[in-house]
Order: structure tokens, then C-alpha cells, then sequence
């Protein structure tokens, strides 16, 4: 029985893929190969405009909605770790500093510390582990501090992980201006 070409070749990117993660799941490894556990991702080699690793990708995210669970992820953020997760398909991993979340508006909840989103929604913050994740690959989360200021969030109520800037709109300004790319909410 004869595999046809485009099958063979995405058998062949899952086995490799299983390689970076020893011990694994395959699947596992295809979904999450930058941020594990979060922003899964369907890889798709044979798609066209597949990310360049010739490039050096800066970006920032405007994330200003809020999710319509607190119990959940703010998809919004979730967002950042997809984006990360296509990149490590191509094996584009950014540097430092390149990924940017700026965090303003409705979603600034999103960045409390675990006791002041529990005293705020009733439950753990979800998105704590995600930040930590981004964080750990080199991506940063900035929260508006007028943004913190209308919404009655104390500064030292955010989390560790998140830097809190002096607004979104100078951040936003700020880093295209320095040549980001804005992918918006």
C-alpha cells in the first residue's frame, strides 16, 4: 500500500516532533510545542504562509477583553501561547523580550495576584499558570497601570510575572513605533 506524499510528510514532522519532548505523548508534543498546556495548536505543514524563521518576529498584543468565565483563561492571553506554539513549529523560538502582552481595559483582572482574584471572582486565578508559562519562554505580560487605576486594582495586587507600564497606549506606541507588529484583541 502506497502512503500518499502529504500524509508521509506530516507522520514524519509528528515522529520528529516527538523527539523534543522525551517520553511525551505525540499528539501532546504537535499541540503544545513551545507552551505546554496551553494554546494548542493543529500543525499543518503543508499550509501556505507557514511562519519564516528567517525572521525575527517582534510582536505585542493588545489584550483588552474580558473572558466570560473568570474560572477560565482569558482566551485573549491564551491568544500569545497559540502564537508562540505556530512559531515552534517552523522551530522559531524569540528572544526575550520579542513577545509582548500589554494587558489594559476589561481583561486587567486577568493579571491579579491569586488572592486578589479570589477575593474579586471567588476562584483561583486561571491564568496564572499561563503567565509563568509565557514568562519562562521569553515573552513578557504588561499591565496598564491607568488601566489597574480604573479598575480599583492596587499595583502590588498583580501578579509577579507582569510589569506594570505607565499606560497601554504609550506601551503600544512605544514598542511599533520600535518596530512590533500589533496583533490586536
Amino acid at each position: 500500500m502506497k502512503v500518499p506524499a502529504a500524509m508521509l510528510k506530516r507522520l514524519l514532522l509528528l515522529s520528529a516532533m516527538s523527539l523534543l519532548v522525551p517520553g511525551a505523548a505525540m499528539a501532546q508534543d504537535a499541540r503544545f510545542p513551545a507552551i505546554s498546556g496551553h494554546g494548542p495548536i493543529v500543525p499543518a505543514p503543508d499550509a501556505d504562509n507557514q511562519p519564516d524563521p528567517s525572521i525575527r518576529y517582534r510582536v505585542v498584543f493588545n489584550i483588552t477583553k474580558a473572558p466570560t468565565d473568570p474560572a477560565q483563561p482569558n482566551p485573549s492571553i491564551v491568544k500569545v501561547a497559540r502564537f508562540l506554539n505556530l512559531l515552534a513549529t517552523r522551530g522559531i523560538r524569540p528572544a526575550a523580550g520579542d513577545i509582548v502582552a500589554i494587558v489594559h481595559g476589561p481583561a486587567t483582572p486577568l493579571v491579579m495576584n491569586d488572592a486578589a482574584y479570589q477575593a474579586k471572582f471567588k476562584v483561583a486565578n486561571p491564568n496564572l499558570p499561563l503567565i509563568a508559562a509565557l514568562k519562562g519562554a521569553g515573552a513578557q505580560v504588561h499591565v496598564c497601570s491607568q488601566a489597574l487605576h480604573g479598575q480599583n486594582i492596587a499595583a502590588v495586587s498583580t501578579a509577579k510575572d507582569v510589569q506594570v507600564d505607565l499606560a497601554a497606549l504609550t506601551t503600544l506606541a512605544t514598542l511599533q513605533l520600535q518596530g512590533f507588529a500589533l496583533i490586536p484583541d
